[in-house]
């Protein structure tokens, strides 16, 4: 591998360094502390998050991408987008909230985030945790009596465009449907009334307690990025705790013990235990394990935890590697107040194994030739950036895993290589610059844009590739970002086929900002700011339209729900020159696309599984384009009676055709004797196989007039 990356970028790298101090807005719209409109005992913004909102809206005016004004417009989207992160289904403010809101703040909305002055916000804020502990002792009282099952009445479920109720009397009509419809469906997951009452008991009970935990920072969290989304959609803030968990994302790895964590009722309890971290090595602790309380060093007092949030009990857990942490669990199938253990573990580095670049081989016979496929599977663009800076010669990035499991793939004499990027959703720049480099002669792989106008081209990192073989990849649409950089590169240079569904459309760069850039830790939070867009060699954007497929798979993704054309505020797709590169020829070039639709289409028509797809995706659209639900118990057991016919039928005409043993009901498939298969993975190992058969005819005629 080559230098470091990062340090080839310029003005990407540049604003890394550049935190903008000093206020912004009017002064006007500053009030001393002592005017507060908060009521007390609510919870309010600290001087800090005052100072770190006015620096936030300083760099994003100075250096985000598309810079808008300002303005009484800019300030309605930044509200709407606010009370959207509260109320989404408009089921919990009431339309004299929102008009009362509205007309006091929804024109100065951000106005007032840029000066500092937080207070409406968090006003806003108060109003709603005083509703939804309203709503949920009100959802609770609700459970005392069944209510009648023969109604007429149905549960509008997606209320996303619907107007907040007028009043008290319409707000519980509506919290009274949604409670019925919850106790449908577990009813209808053959609950009975007592077991069913229980389980609602415990989970509203649950949402109460959260509401008490929400802190100033998570409140302070959404205003920013209700300010911060509403430049573009993917400029946005990260409190100190996201900051460190979108920096575990990045490099894979953490310090801790090596455990996977998630809430079950007030109890943090244990998913699985990680591989090789310190928690496995020891092996005393297990899945579904209930920790009560966290001590640190050897004989630090216990903290109770029970009924803390998730990000606490976490945060209590990890810490320096070498340092000692015990936990204190309810081991699992003990009962509440049973007899409790407490477990010592020395923290460690930990590697996500899981989330990082895997391989496997598969054989595909065509036409009596067993070919060997390798498949790599790209699950992020990743890099240990803290690793690399530090010297760490073996740190990971992706494009160092890729490399690492291709040369095996090779050892093996493999014939063709499938890159599967399905829901990789991106992530580091450099490291899509270095894995392109990895599968095509040096050049430009993709051109950037900033908001001067700048263009910088970006090349490949390597000199010669590392695999000159058939190259396919597949993709869906959340692919994006570095995928569709990777993904647009390779169909550029006809060096592989593309295969699947189009892209996301992520064609804007963001770089991340600490926003105290004195501290080791982002004590303050960080920033992602769009700096640019990207363009790939041919001068096309790949905003909004994405990566289109060579050849399209299906897909149950609805790309008019995700992708970048869905979002709110996203930027407009255009072109910039094209820069020269070099298209690929000979053995590495693609063979006929035509052909390979012709042959993935004919095979298509004859495969139960394919089949069986199409007919999963359809009836996943029927069901999707429902908005609402009968509370009629007797219609809602028709309906699932129904629905779970029609996918048993399906599936079972599949089995047939395979001459697998038939299934007696629905909540058999999947199970242990019905394996769903990966149709889109095998679909692209089988235009693999056609590739690499066409790449073969292609060179057998230069070979032979070589010999002559």
């Amino acid at each position: 591998m080559t230098q470091s990356l990062r340090s080839r970028l310029g003005w990407l790298t540049a604003l890394a360094a550049v935190i903008a101090l000093g206020t912004a807005g009017a002064l006007l719209l500053r009030a001393p502390a002592s005017a507060s409109i908060l009521p007390p005992g609510a919870l309010a913004p600290t001087s800090g998050q005052r100072a770190i909102a006015r620096k936030v809206a300083r760099i994003l005016n100075e250096y985000q991408y598309s810079h808008p004004d300002i303005d009484a417009q800019f300030s309605q989207l930044v509200f709407d987008r606010y009370l959207h992160f509260l109320d989404p289904e408009h089921d919990y403010f009431l339309a004299s909230d929102v008009q009362g809101f509205s007309a006091a703040y929804r024109n100065d909305f951000a106005q007032l985030i840029e000066a500092g002055k937080l207070d409406p916000a968090f006003l806003i804020f108060q109003r709603f945790k005083q509703l939804s502990q309203a709503h949920i002792r009100y959802a609770l009282s609700l459970l005392s009596s069944e209510p009648r099952w023969d109604t007429d009445a149905s549960y509008h479920f997606d209320r996303k465009h619907s107007p907040w109720p007028t009043d008290e009397s319409q707000m519980n009509t509506l919290w009274l449907k949604r409670v019925m419809n919850e106790e449908l469906s577990l009813l209808l997951a053959h609950k009975t009334w007592p077991q069913t009452v229980e389980i609602l008991r415990k989970r509203y009970q649950a949402e109460l307690h959260r509401i008490t935990q929400i802190s100033s920072e998570d409140v302070f969290e959404d205003v920013m990025n209700a300010y911060a989304l509403t430049y573009d959609p993917h400029t946005s803030y990260f409190s100190p705790i996201s900051s460190e968990e979108y920096r575990i994302e990045m490099s894979l790895n953490y310090e801790g013990i090596g455990a996977s964590l998630q809430m079950d009722g007030n109890y943090v309890s244990v998913v699985n235990v990680i591989p090789g971290g310190p928690a496995a090595v020891a092996g005393t602790l297990k899945p579904n394990d209930r920790i009560t309380g966290v001590g640190e060093g050897k004989k630090g007092a216990i903290t109770d935890v029970v009924g803390w949030r998730l990000s606490d009990v976490v945060q209590l857990i990890r810490g320096k590697a070498g340092t000692t942490v015990r936990l204190q669990i309810l081991p699992a199938g003990e009962h509440t107040g049973g007899k409790e253990e407490v477990l010592s573990f020395v923290r460690n580095k930990v590697t996500l194994k899981a989330q990082e670049a895997q391989s496997k081989l598969v054989t595909v016979t065509r036409r009596g030739h067993a070919y060997k496929i390798g498949v790599i599977t790209v699950p992020s663009f990743y890099e240990d950036v803290q690793a690399e800076d530090a010297g760490e010669s073996n740190y990971r990035s992706t494009t160092r895993d890729v490399l690492r499991l291709l040369l095996k793939l090779e050892q093996q004499h493999i014939n063709g290589l499938v890159l599967d990027l399905r829901d990789d959703g991106g992530g580091y720049l450099p490291e899509a610059l270095a894995l392109t480099g990895l599968f095509i002669q040096h050049g430009p792989v993709v051109q950037l844009r900033d908001r001067s106008g700048q263009i910088e081209v970006l090349d490949d990192p390597e000199k010669a590739p590392a695999y000159t073989g058939p190259l396919a990849v597949l993709v869906n649409r959340y692919s994006a970002s570095a995928s569709e950089i990777f993904a647009g590169a390779i169909q550029d240079y006809h060096r592989g086929v593309i295969i699947g569904q189009n892209t996301f459309g992520k064609g804007t760069v963001q770089n991340l900002i600490p926003l105290d850039r004195w501290s080791r830790k982002p004590v303050d939070g960080q920033l992602t700011v769009t700096i640019g867009k990207f363009y790939r060699v041919t001068g096309q954007s790949t905003q909004h339209r994405g990566v289109v497929p060579d050849i399209e798979l299906p897909s149950p993704v609805n790309p008019k729900v995700v992708g970048e054309s869905a979002l709110p505020r996203s930027l407009p797709w255009d072109t910039i020159a094209a820069v020269p590169f070099p298209v690929a020829t000979g053995p590495a070039a693609v063979p006929s696309i035509a052909t390979l639709r012709a042959e993935a289409l004919a095979r298509e028509s004859r495969n139960a599984n394919f089949r069986w797809l199409v007919g999963d995706i359809h009836l996943i659209d029927t069901m999707r384009a429902q908005t609402s639900v009968s509370l009629n118990l007797a219609m809602r057991q028709a309906e699932r009676h129904r629905e779970d016919q029609q996918m048993l039928a399906l599936d079972n005409a599949r089995r047939a055709a395979l001459d697998l043993p038939l299934l007696k009901n629905s909540r058999q498939i999947g199970g242990k004797t019905d394996k769903i298969p990966d149709v889109i993975l095998d679909q692209a190992e089988d235009i693999m196989a056609d590739m690499i058969l066409l790449d073969q005819q292609a060179v057998a005629p230069l070979q032979a007039a070589s010999a002559r």
